[in-house]
């Protein structure tokens, strides 16, 4: 189906609105020994949780946000190594497994806000866009089908294009591409944002605001 895509902008953010829900709060702060969170005031659980890490050393704090955010996922050697270099680089930058680097970006960003700055601020792109079908009705887009047609306006030079040449240029299966964006709302199937990280998508990497372009089924590999 042919596209007509219009990208509008994009918000360089520090952190994503509304990632953390106030239960995650009151959780974190248990394992920080403040029991009170259930009881707390909501809007003040944000504030409470930061008091309640800068109380540790960063990488004892770094170990505990991370357990609590892949409590199946990660080994206790893996924590520890992961939290001692997350006070080097941005890890949620360059971690291999790429399904992971959007809660690490999260995770960053709060260790970096209650430390005020030991840890490396990462950023995160809000890409405001729509996709209008020229030729056809609106469906629901996936993950890999929004990006797919965004290809047509992003420079050679963008990371996504440079890894996954061929992912995004034919009609190939790009499991990635879920990990890649971590966020992807709509209301009307027309008018989208798309949350991800600024490494993988920055306003550098736009060569074209307006263009076309198809979406071809996938062939799926035998």
């Amino acid at each position: 189906m042919n596209y007509q895509i219009v990208i509008k902008r994009i918000d360089t953010v520090n952190e994503v609105e509304g990632y953390w829900s106030d239960e995650d709060f009151v959780q974190l702060l248990e394992k920080f020994n403040y029991p009170d969170g259930a009881t707390a005031e909501k809007s003040s659980l944000p504030e409470l949780l930061e008091m309640a890490i800068s109380d540790y050393e960063p990488n004892e704090a770094a170990e505990i946000v991370l357990k609590y955010k892949f409590p199946d996922r990660l080994n206790d050697g893996q924590v520890e190594q992961i939290a001692h270099n997350m006070l080097i680089d941005k890890v949620c930058e360059e971690y291999p497994e790429i399904d992971m680097q959007g809660t690490l970006f999260h995770v960053n960003q709060l260790l970096f806000k209650a430390y005020n700055g030991k840890f490396p601020n990462a950023k995160a792109s809000i890409v405001h866009f729509s996709l209008t079908p020229i030729d056809g009705e609106t469906q629901k887009l996936t993950a890999e089908n929004v990006l797919k047609l965004l290809n047509g306006g992003l420079s050679d030079r963008n990371l996504i294009k440079r890894l996954f040449e061929n992912q995004m240029s034919q009609n190939i299966p790009f499991p990635e591409a879920e990990g890649i964006v971590w966020e992807l709302r709509t209301k009307d199937d027309v008018n989208y944002n798309l949350v991800t990280s600024e490494n993988w998508i920055n306003k550098e990497d736009i060569t074209q605001y307006e263009f076309e372009s198809v979406l071809e089924d996938i062939e799926e590999e035998a």
